[in-house]
């Protein structure tokens, strides 16, 4: 088995991407001190499962309003799945998919950052129905 290491979020400005996903989930971003602009991403402390990423100026077009997904779609672990989307909606994101039970796993979401790059929330929970 070949497990995903990392993940990157194209932007087409990156200070407002970092803004939001340090203040919907209290992410630390920081500035690659490489060649290019580049940001690392971590999202767990290091004694807990899960990956890290980047962040990078988008390179062309956001993606277009209503379009199939076309990139793999990175799910967060969240307390609470209605009050992430609540502070999505706060900080200029927006709801691509109604909070739903996934049945004896939890409850899902997805959220769109104010690029257009869609994500996934999920709370878990064996009881969801």
């Amino acid at each position: 088995m070949n497990p995903v290491s990392h993940f990157e979020i194209h932007a087409a400005d990156p200070e407002r991407s970092i803004k939001f996903y340090t203040s919907i989930f209290a992410w630390k971003i920081v500035k690659w001190e490489g060649p290019m602009p580049y940001w690392l991403i971590t999202t767990r402390p290091d004694d807990k499962p899960g990956i890290n990423g980047g962040l990078l100026q988008r390179q062309g077009p956001a993606p277009a309003e209503g379009q199939a997904v076309n990139a793999y779609v990175c799910t967060v672990m969240v307390d609470s799945v209605d009050d992430s989307l609540t502070s999505i909606t706060a900080h200029g994101g927006s709801i691509a998919l109604p909070k739903m039970p996934i049945p004896g796993m939890g409850w899902l979401a997805y959220g769109k950052d104010p690029d257009g790059n869609i994500f996934g929330m999920m709370k878990a929970d064996p009881t969801a129905k």
